[in-house]
């Protein structure tokens, strides 16, 4: 139980507070307020065939009886029928497979079960939860990373429940089935926590994970049955279902009570100037796709009347007076960089308040080390923080009993993760606020002011393709190397696209086929990496300590560690010195420069093939395959405070190229004259409207803007025309730009919308500047770039182009 001081606020009363920092001569921030009503729940008995100690430890530690739900899918897990349950934030999904995993464990003191989690701070939860039950002979423990190699022997000879991650089912636990032997014969249960967390690229990969663990146990004699949870998702059994390659019943009606919730939609005030967090940047943790990379805001070169205040600045200022006002506050910032900003103003500013006060306010993220992770995640389970500046790391179904308040800092992407995000808010069962916070960007702006694109929509479908060859192809290569493939396995894993992957494998002299099957050539491991992070992760170290700092994945280590850059950790400023990409390690040193950096990159595309094409005029519409090449050249050094440009300084990295699927549309010199562009308007148009593009494309995909990137060009090589590209930002596409091609109308004309309803002149992040752009957002002309998209849909319309179907926004494209 958590000993910590409870707000006098209510959800109303904290918004009236928190907006009192508005001056009354400003608009209200508060664009709308809705108000979800409390739920009642709805409870049924335990099941007879429950162990009887398993309900007894339940009972003693408070729960009577469980939901329906729960009950429901529990059962349905304990007659074998692969399960997913599909509910809300908070609303007991682990009991729904703790009951018969359990209760296998406790009737038979040979089973085993195994739990998968997308976290590490989600498995250690899950530890403390079974382990406060106190049950003999489960033995549960963690296998991850962070796990000693004394603690992974006794674990393989002597937990019964292991809980572990798919980086550590695919690197360590499936390579090494032969030790794993017994603990894979008596496989009764297989939990996949989170499962809707598994989309894009990273879903695809650990799809094949899962069958190649089904395959590995039931060469060993195991049948596990499934159990899933869920988030709530468009069609979980579907998702569900070729997440594990097997048929899966899905329980999603909520029987858990649920207490009232104020959702508000706000959106930071005009101001004269740019503030000063409007220079930090706002990275993001892992993704190639770029449209360019220069962070958000930090477009001090562009002259505007006005500006919105940072949504960064706004949430630490926010997340102060909700901490001052004794209210438990869990803020979810985008970007790493972002969550340290965040933590650092508020702890200074409320130590400016109340001395101390700031001490109990801490920054959470991917990177940290292990003992850093626990140490704030036990410091917020005592009480003894108030609040945390988190990134998505938290957004899973950590228990964070006791939070009244979550404020979110820009949309996360998908409704899926908003409302899971929302959802961490609630002191069991009572009352809770959430806040949505804008950032200065066109899909931030849309959704503030049109609130049915929030609350009047179904959550999106889980997004993943489990036959895209970048994905297959490796997937096959792991699977062969821990046994031969036979055509049974073919089917296992696809079937006809699995067979073609195959034979490609063979010609290239991966696998040779031999009568038993498909044999692995090479002596060590495929080296596959299922989060498409590019290797291994970049260390940071204290050069005059040797100190290991954190770590940086692959991805984002070109953007945040090249030399010279600013690197945050906990508050504290360091420089890098150098950094070494062939032994990934990056060394730094403290410092407090008044300075901050921004790297740069420059794009190019090349396309490869077409799949689809829509002729319609002067106007072609295509979805094909394009390589992307991209470099990060140089960095420059901004003031901070002012955004003064103290110097430009050339970075030598390597060059990334990335195979992927893109949509693009083209237009003739002719029509864009027709429409009003003038030719010297050109570059600044396609420029403009590729950025609004991409950043309403995650109204229409299941994606997040750092899921695609894009590129825009008066004539480019391959297609002899003035072009606009937008391509999935991951090898071998991820589903987006398909999804983009399929309601190109519709996107496109909301493009234009947010473009035209701005109230900017010249163009503004609410609508045509981006934070990625590695041009600094120049040229870019806002007034061309509408007539553009005009001329675009006039003609797509005309031709009867793809055009938006409302269920198919909700259908998984694969």
């Amino acid at each position: 139980m958590l000993c910590v001081t409870s707000t006098a606020f209510g959800p109303a009363e904290l918004l009236h507070l928190l907006k009192a920092r508005t001056s009354s001569a400003q608009p209200s921030p508060i664009t709308h307020v809705e108000n979800l009503p409390a739920r009642a729940g709805r409870t049924a008995p335990w099941p007879d065939w429950a162990a009887a100690d398993l309900v007894s430890a339940l009972t003693a530690h408070g729960i009577k009886s469980p939901w329906e739900h729960q009950a429901t899918a529990a059962t349905m897990a304990h007659s074998g029928t692969h399960v997913v349950i599909a509910t809300g934030t908070g609303s007991g999904k682990s009991l729904a497979y703790q009951l018969p995993a359990l209760t296998a464990l406790l009737n038979d003191p040979r089973a085993t079960a195994l739990y998968v989690s997308p976290t590490k701070a989600l498995a250690a939860d899950q530890l403390r939860a079974v382990a406060r039950l106190n049950l003999s002979g489960v033995r549960p423990a963690t296998y991850d990373g962070d796990t000693s190699r004394e603690e992974r022997e006794w674990i393989r000879q002597h937990s019964r429940l292991i809980l572990t991650n798919p980086d550590m089912l695919h690197h360590a636990m499936l390579p090494g089935h032969s030790r794993w032997a017994s603990f894979l014969r008596r496989l009764t249960y297989v939990v996949i926590d989170e499962c809707h967390a598994y989309r894009g690229v990273f879903g695809s990969h650990v799809s094949h994970a899962i069958r190649r663990l089904r395959r590995t146990a039931a060469r060993y004699g195991g049948t596990p049955t499934f159990v899933l949870a869920s988030a709530t998702s468009g069609d979980p059994a579907d998702a569900a279902s070729r997440l594990t390659g097997l048929p899966v019943t899905a329980v999603t009606e909520d029987a858990s009570p649920r207490g009232a919730m104020t959702f508000a939609l706000w959106e930071p005030p005009l101001q004269p100037a740019p503030a000063d967090l409007n220079h930090i940047p706002s990275q993001p943790t892992s993704s190639p796709a770029a449209d360019g990379a220069v962070p958000l805001a930090e477009l001090d070169e562009v002259e505007l009347p006005q500006v919105r205040r940072s949504a960064l600045r706004e949430t630490a200022d926010l997340l102060t007076d909700a901490v001052t006002a004794g209210t438990r506050t869990l803020a979810f910032i985008r970007s790493r960089r972002g969550a340290e900003v965040v933590a650092t103003i508020a702890r200074r500013q409320l130590d400016e308040a109340v001395p101390g006060l700031g001490d109990r306010v801490a920054a959470y993220r991917a990177g940290y080390l292990r003992e850093d992770r626990r140490q704030i995640e036990r410091a917020l389970l005592s009480g003894e923080l108030l609040a945390l500046a988190s990134t998505n790391a938290l957004e899973l179904g950590v228990d964070l009993v006791g939070l009244d308040a979550v404020l979110i800092c820009g949309y996360p992407g998908t409704r899926a993760s908003l409302w899971q995000q929302a959802g961490r808010a609630g002191r069991a069962g009572g009352e809770a606020l959430a806040v949505l916070i804008a950032r200065d960007d066109p899909l931030d702006t849309y959704l503030v002011h049109h609130p049915s694109a929030v609350f009047g929509r179904p959550v999106e479908a889980t997004v993943l393709d489990p036959t895209n060859p970048y994905v297959l192809g490796p997937q096959l290569c792991c699977a062969a190397s821990e046994a031969p493939l036979t055509q049974a396995d073919l089917e296992l894993f696809g079937g006809e696209p699995a067979r073609a992957a195959v034979e490609g494998l063979t010609a290239s002299g991966a696998l040779r086929r031999r009568p038993s099957g498909w044999y692995w050539t090479h002596p060590g491991r495929p080296d596959v990496d299922l989060r498409g992070a590019g290797g291994a992760p970049v260390s940071v170290v204290e050069a005059s300590t040797g100190r290991l700092l954190g770590t940086v994945d692959q991805g984002s280590s070109h953007m945040m560690l090249h030399t010279g850059a600013v690197y945050l950790h906990q508050g504290v400023s360091f420089v890098v010195d150098d950094l070494d990409l062939d032994d990934a390690i990056a060394l730094v040193h403290q410092e407090e420069p008044d300075w901050s950096t921004h790297a740069r990159d420059v794009t190019d595309v090349s396309v490869l093939g077409v799949r689809s094409r829509v002729d319609a005029g002067p106007v072609s519409l295509f979805l094909g395959d394009v390589e992307v090449t991209s470099q990060v050249v140089s960095y420059q050094r901004r003031r901070i405070g002012s955004g003064e440009v103290i110097d430009t300084k050339p970075l030598d990295l390597p060059v990334r190229d990335l195979r992927t699927v893109a949509v693009w549309f083209t237009i003739t010199p002719d029509a864009l004259t027709t429409a009003g562009v003038e030719p010297p308007d050109v570059p600044g148009a396609l420029h403009a409207a590729e950025h609004a593009a991409i950043g309403l494309l995650p109204l229409i995909a299941t994606c997040d803007r750092w899921d695609i990137g894009g590129l825009s060009t008066a004539n480019h090589a391959d297609t002899g025309a003035p072009t606009v590209f937008v391509y999935d930002g991951h090898p071998g596409g991820a589903g987006f730009a398909e999804r983009a091609y399929a309601t190109a109308t519709d996107w496109l004309s909301a493009t234009r919308e947010a473009i035209a309803a701005c109230t900017c002149e010249t163009g503004c992040p609410s609508c045509v500047q981006s934070p990625k752009c590695g041009n600094g957002n120049n040229p870019l002309h806002k007034p061309a770039a509408v007539q553009v998209l005009d001329a675009v849909l006039t003609a797509l319309t005309t031709t009867g182009a793809p055009a938006l179907d409302t269920q198919a926004l909700d259908t998984p494209t694969t």
